[in-house]
């Protein structure tokens, strides 16, 4: 999005360009396991393997990453990126992470367009949208353990999953209160927000370009207009070509406008605004049912890259049910590369405009204070999604109840479905007793699945 600035003189006869893009592109085929297995793949091979980057500097690029919307494992591949070669370097790094994942989730969703409603199929997606869900509990569990170390974030993140839950308050509202929340405790309560440890230092050899001959760019305003004037226009052209050539009112132009509005808000990872993506997607704009949300998550967890490429299989379904006069198929390749495209874009834009104010931002405390609000209800958000998978996935009707404030959903307990049920139980012993990875697990949950499905067990 901006031209490179000169690196450092022997910048680039230490790592070849050419030798970059290959690391990146072998790092991509290993992004499996959400952003920790993703951040460990980039820990291993830059920083352990090639020694390209320091641990010091690593962790300061993921700490900047962290306070970030959107798929923080993506954006620190950018900013690594670029702090080895530049813009072109963040642009690569970036794209080939997601690359092969878009593939994948676009060949997939095409399968299940097309082969969704036979026994066979139904029957792995039935296996495979339990284990969702003990999936799911496995992230609340993990985030809580990071975030919610005293009892002022405990509160923080019961009452935005009361809040969403309950109450039906949406879900920015939530994050925004959050964050005002936070930022009061660090002003007022500052005991309330512990500070962690700082980070271990970088105790192996020295990496092979030290931390002074990395890519950097000094912060000034011309910059900032440049990479925020051609972001803006990456982002938003091909959104406003769409409305132009489509109409405000189609798909394509509301899934446009809808993602891109995500993409900012998209903090906590993918999980923490699946809720919102799924309520919207589901009741409102009626793009996929609620099943189909959860299988959509499910093939997400099977394939490379960040899970927020799940809204990537949303768009597909969307607009392959209402593709205007266009065929259903090339309809539903558009949109699913234009939601990818403003799903995507404003990271790469976030990492770039922000990267030369890195430093500025970590020492800001109330930013910090802010954020760590936001962590916290992350939990609770997240929690939420888990109770919105369970009562789709494990019961056949749901009841919808508005009283006054009070406005959720609740299941129908004579619907119960056993053979879910059975599966999501195995799930969660698989991840939490004999902590199989996730890959595994769902591998064993669409057997089962599969299994049932052909016996004749009522599996959907």
């Amino acid at each position: 999005m901006d031209a490179d600035t000169p690196a450092r003189p022997h910048q680039q006869t230490v790592v070849p360009f050419r030798t970059a893009v290959r690391a990146w592109f072998l790092i991509s085929l290993q992004t499996f396991g959400g952003p920790a297995g993703q951040i460990a793949v980039m820990q291993r091979t830059l920083v352990d393997e090639h020694r390209w980057i320091g641990q010091r500097r690593f962790l300061h690029a993921m700490n900047y990453c962290m306070l970030l919307p959107g798929p923080e494992a993506q954006q620190l591949a950018t900013y690594v990126g670029w702090l080895l070669h530049g813009t072109r370097g963040g642009l690569v790094a970036g794209g080939l992470f997601v690359l092969p994942g878009v593939v994948a989730l676009l060949v997939l969703s095409a399968v299940y367009v097309a082969f969704g409603d036979t026994t066979a199929v139904l029957a792995v997606f039935a296996g495979l949208a339990p284990a969702v869900l003990a999936i799911v509990a496995q992230a609340v569990q993990r985030v809580a353990k990071r975030a919610l170390d005293s009892r002022a974030l405990a509160a923080v993140a019961v009452a935005a999953f009361l809040a969403l839950a309950l109450f039906g308050v949406p879900f920015p509202l939530v994050v925004a209160l959050a964050g005002a929340a936070g930022w009061a405790l660090g002003r007022w309560r500052p005991a309330a927000l512990p500070q962690k440890a700082a980070a271990a230092g970088d105790d192996g050899p020295p990496p092979v370009i030290s931390d002074d001959a990395l890519h950097a760019e000094p912060p000034t305003a011309r910059r900032t207009l440049r990479v925020l004037l051609v972001g803006l226009l990456v982002w938003g052209v091909p959104v406003a070509a769409v409305a132009l050539l489509t109409g405000a009112g189609s798909v394509f132009t509301q899934q446009g406008l809808f993602f891109s509005g995500t993409a900012v808000v998209t903090f906590g990872g993918a999980y923490a605004v699946l809720a919102y993506v799924a309520q919207q997607a589901v009741e409102t704009h009626g793009w996929l049912g609620p099943r189909e949300m959860v299988r959509g998550l499910a093939l997400a967890e099977t394939t490379p890259g960040p899970l927020i490429m799940v809204v990537q299989f949303v768009a597909f379904l969307g607009a392959y049910r209402d593709p205007g006069t266009l065929d259903p198929w090339v309809a539903a390749v558009l949109a699913s590369l234009l939601v990818t495209w403003v799903t995507f874009v404003p990271s790469f834009l976030f990492v770039l405009l922000g990267a030369p104010y890195m430093e500025r931002l970590r020492g800001n405390q109330s930013l910090s204070s802010a954020l760590t609000g936001i962590t916290a209800a992350v939990v609770g958000v997240i929690a939420n999604l888990g109770v919105y998978f369970a009562v789709h996935t494990l019961f056949s009707r749901t009841v919808d109840v508005d009283r006054g404030p009070l406005h959720l959903e609740l299941p129908d307990p004579s619907t119960l479905r056993p053979v879910p049920l059975a599966i999501a139980l195995l799930a969660a012993v698989l991840l939490f007793r004999l902590r199989w990875s996730v890959l595994r697990t769902l591998g064993v949950c669409a057997l089962l699945g599969l299994v049932a499905g052909l016996a004749g067990l009522p599996v959907s």
